[in-house]
């Protein structure tokens, strides 16, 4: 039974959309005909997508294809209504956000939340930002069809809408999901029917979209997708739901998994153990002693933390370790060492999902550190499955104790800033978290 549905201003939204909500495996559809579209083909489908080739037309005539199709798809079972916009703010966005709203009620307001964090979209202080420049600055807004002459989203909506906008800012985001809806009350009780909120990261879509179930409000997800299916994930629930939590594991030391790894901790909520990685080479004892510390203080103190992260102290410069004085001590070449603090992490790795079963994916970071997670956990090798980002492969355990466990490995040197972040909020999408 369709409980998603989202009408997009063109076809290229709709299905980049659908995709969204296909990676976390509900059964999408985009239809090409809302007449065509029967009951047996709700039945069969979570979300159904309607592209109303609308970004460039008169506002008016905009407004009439997008409330006659939001008429037609409307259902008491639905649970979530999205208008899909242009993630650079082209097109009618206000007279597009009004049909829906004047369609389905005064019950219903529109949550506007644009940000598209994994392709650079952002919106802070109220304006959008495009791989860090201002809209109004990069090519959109020399567009020759649906040109965007100012980045201060909530007057695009303004100038288009009849109805009251309001702005909603970073600082208003950083106590908590209870005092953002407090915040989104006394926006309303000013009677705005439009509310247009800052949005950097994955992080601050949950933190919107859970303030707004806590609320209790009917909405209309207002943006480029990724707000969507937030709100898909969070009130379209497999039926077997399960906790599932990510485990990230990192010992490279390459300086760009410095910036991967302190962009992840900004951007999403983690319990975090920094590793003592220079107690592997002490002695056995010592190496013993920090595995099992790492691993106690994860087991005792993480239980609520979907995402825990186990890193090298070695990203930070001041803690790397000079190899020769323990190749000496232990009468081995550089291979062996390195093989050693590999192998305790893969140990660390191993007894937290050995006692831990709410552990179901897995990121780990540097090839070395990956080869010896599968060998410690006994797994016949990885049925890859999808291309995250370019050099970062998502797949599954295949064979051993803990087959089927979801895993996103990377090249510590690869990817951009933002690298390890996007890699665990894939993970989090497959693991519906």
């Amino acid at each position: 039974m369709t409980q998603c549905v989202v009408i997009a201003d063109d076809l290229t939204g709709a299905n980049a959309t659908g995709v969204l909500l296909k990676k976390m495996d509900y059964r999408a559809y985009t239809a090409m005909n809302a007449e065509r579209i029967e009951l047996r083909t709700k039945e069969a489908y979570d979300c159904v997508l309607y592209p109303t080739d609308s970004r460039g037309v008169d506002p008016q005539i905009a407004y009439n294809r997008v409330k006659n199709v939001c008429s037609l798809l409307k259902s008491p079972e639905v649970k979530i209504y999205g208008k899909r916009i242009d993630s650079t703010l082209r097109g009618n966005l206000g007279s597009e956000t009004d049909a829906m709203l004047d369609c389905l009620g005064e019950e219903y307001i529109a949550v506007a939340a644009p940000c598209f964090p994994a392709s650079g979209r952002i919106v802070i202080g109220g304006y959008m930002l495009v791989n860090g420049l201002p809209l109004h600055k990069t090519n959109i807004a020399l567009d020759p069809k649906t040109p965007v002459a100012q980045s201060e989203v909530a007057e695009l909506f303004a100038k288009q809408s009849k109805y009251s906008v309001s702005s909603i800012f970073m600082k208003d985001m950083m106590d908590g999901a209870g005092h953002l809806t407090d915040r989104i009350e006394e926006e309303l009780g000013k009677e705005a029917r439009i509310l247009v909120f800052d949005c950097v990261t994955q992080e601050d879509l949950d933190l919107i979209a859970d303030a707004v179930l806590l609320s209790g409000r009917k909405v209309i997800a207002v943006d480029p997708g990724v707000f969507t299916a937030t709100l898909a994930r969070k009130c379209m629930p497999p039926k077997k739901r399960e906790k599932n939590r990510i485990l990230t594991v990192v010992g490279s030391v390459n300086s760009n998994t410095k910036d991967q790894m302190e962009e992840l901790w900004l951007s999403q909520k983690t319990y975090s153990v920094l590793v003592q990685t220079r107690e592997f080479l002490e002695s056995d004892d010592r190496r013993e002693a920090e595995i099992e510390r790492v691993v106690s203080r994860i087991l005792q103190e993480s239980e609520d933390y979907f995402v825990v992260t186990v890193t090298g102290d070695g990203i930070y410069p001041e803690n790397r370790i000079q190899f020769e004085p323990y190749m000496k001590k232990w009468g081995v070449g550089l291979d062996a060492i390195t093989a050693r603090i590999n192998q305790a992490f893969a140990e660390i790795t191993w007894r937290i999902f050995r006692q831990e079963e709410s552990f179901k994916g897995l990121y780990t970071s540097g090839g070395d550190v990956t080869v010896a997670v599968c060998q410690r956990f006994g797994t016949a090798g990885l049925a890859l499955l999808d291309e995250v980002l370019p050099l970062a492969a998502y797949g599954r355990f295949i064979k051993g104790e803990f087959e089927g466990v979801h895993i996103v490995t990377k090249g510590g040197s690869q990817g951009g800033k933002d690298a390890i972040n996007r890699c665990v909020t894939y993970l989090k999408e497959k693991l519906y978290i």
